[in-house]
C-alpha cells in the first residue's frame, strides 16, 4: 500500500470536512436525486434559501457542486460520481455500525 505525502493528506482531511455539516450532507443528498434550485432543495430539507445558498456556496469552493444559471435562477447539481460513492459508502459504513450496535443486545 502506497504511503501518501502531507500535503495530499492535508488537502484530503479539507475534502472531508466539508462533509462535516449536516446541512451540507442534506443539500447532497437532495441532490443525488437530481439537479435542483435553491429554492427547491431549501423547501426539501426545510431550511431558508439563505442558508441553503451560503451552504452551495462551500459545496462549490470545495467542488462538490456545479451550478447553471437559468435567468434569474441557478440550477445546482453534484459534480460526478465520486461524490455519490462517498455519500453512499459512508452512510453503508454508518448503518453497518448501526447493525452491530443492535447485535450486541
Amino acid at each position: 500500500m502506497e504511503i501518501h505525502n502531507k500535503y495530499l493528506l492535508n488537502g484530503l482531511s479539507e475534502f472531508f470536512k466539508i462533509f462535516s455539516d449536516p446541512t451540507r450532507l442534506m443539500i447532497l443528498d437532495v441532490l443525488l436525486t437530481g439537479e435542483k434550485y435553491v429554492s427547491e432543495i431549501a423547501e426539501i430539507i426545510d431550511t431558508s434559501q439563505s442558508a441553503v445558498s451560503h451552504q452551495l456556496k462551500n459545496l462549490r469552493m470545495a467542488n462538490l457542486v456545479k451550478h447553471e444559471k437559468i435567468g434569474h435562477s441557478v440550477k445546482y447539481s453534484i459534480v460526478d460520481e465520486h461524490i455519490e460513492v462517498i455519500l453512499k459508502y459512508g452512510i453503508e459504513h454508518i448503518l453497518e455500525g448501526v447493525k452491530h450496535e443492535k447485535n450486541k443486545f
